[in-house]
């Protein structure tokens, strides 16, 4: 038990140091094409935060946020994700991968994401008709693993139409992980959606959004736990909505103009805390609280739960169903859904 507190103080610390040394920036909200990749793709990872990239098993969605996680245990994996997200969006991801002895184990999935339909009009108010909005990301990667060490890569290339406009992009994960299989301990850093547009909607070229991550897992020894932290915008320190129209919106902000009263309420911004409660071979509970979503969709007079989010998992003979619930406004949610199988 002290090896493992040891072992997640250290990291923590070198976060703590690794977020300080870079400069400030404003907030990141809309500022990237594509921004749909960044979405959870499997009920697993949004029960447990929206990121997970760090827990080394046999459920292929979890590649999907970190190529190095692909690993034998895969092998003829089946992953099918579906999403009931808010205002009648729908989002979902397919993954399956495959073990080849002695050389990778590699993956292909796609990500989509479908907008629904939309009522077009001109200046004036004529209805001019219907129009609808999608966006598609076909990936292909793998992993080889050396010795407690695994690293692993996926390219996309994503398709967006939003109306009559259209774009294609070119984008990169590169990904590295360490685990311990006798302590059951992991931790992996992921450079995510490194690349271009290949076409762009109106001839102005937009970035990707691009993160740096870095995320530890520990599975308890004498406890049916694993707990997670992951660390999202690695890259660069600010990543505060500041809204002019809220004063004091942070539990950390003592009411001081000073940058440095919002040091602690920052830093958290970029950590996801996650946890999974195993109940026997079959049920497995899961919940993270996402601090970044709770102090910029949360409301300031009614907390509703925002930031959290929670789900299970049930084995039923060749099948793992999976529920997660993640919780961005007291108005309401996501709830997704997955099923896996190996054929």
């Amino acid at each position: 038990m002290k090896k493992i507190f040891t072992n997640s103080l250290y990291v923590f610390l070198f976060l703590t140091f690794f977020c300080s040394s870079f400069p400030a920036y404003s907030q990141i909200g809309g500022e990237n094409v594509y921004e749909f990749l960044d979405l959870s793709p499997s009920a697993r990872v949004t029960a447990l935060g929206g990121l997970q990239i760090a827990a080394m098993d046999e459920d292929v969605s979890l590649a999907a946020q970190n190529p190095s996680l692909y690993n034998p245990e895969m092998d003829r994996h089946l992953s099918l994700n579906t999403v009931a997200y808010v205002a009648g969006i729908n989002h979902g991801y397919l993954g399956f991968a495959k073990d080849i002895d002695s050389l990778a184990t590699f993956g292909i999935g796609v990500q989509y994401i479908s907008y629904g339909d939309f009522v077009g009009a001109d200046p004036t108010g004529f209805v001019t008709g219907s129009f609808s909005a999608s966006e598609y990301a076909f990936n292909i990667g793998g992993a080889k693993q050396f010795g407690k060490f695994s690293y692993g890569m996926n390219l996309k290339m994503v398709f967006s139409n939003l109306e009559t406009y259209s774009s294609t992009g070119l984008a990169l994960d590169m990904g590295l992980t360490y685990f311990d299989e006798e302590s059951m301990f992991s931790a992996a850093l992921v450079v995510k959606n490194m690349g271009t547009q290949l076409s762009t909607y109106n001839g102005t070229k937009e970035d990707l959004p691009f993160d740096v991550q870095l995320g530890v897992s520990q599975r308890l020894k004498h406890l049916p736990f694993r707990f997670g932290i992951t660390a999202h915008h690695l890259y660069k320190w600010d990543i505060r909505y500041d809204d002019p129209s809220l004063q004091n919106n942070s539990i950390f902000d003592d009411g001081s103009d000073d940058d440095k009263s919002y040091f602690a309420d920052n830093l958290f911004r970029h950590l996801i805390f996650s946890g999974e409660l195993f109940l026997g071979k079959s049920l497995v509970v899961r919940a993270a609280y996402n601090h970044q979503r709770k102090q910029e969709l949360g409301v300031a007079v009614k907390g509703g739960g925002v930031g959290f989010s929670y789900g299970a998992g049930i084995n039923i003979k060749r099948f793992q169903f999976s529920y997660g619930r993640a919780i961005y406004h007291i108005a309401g949610g996501s709830h997704h859904f997955s099923v896996s199988t190996q054929l």
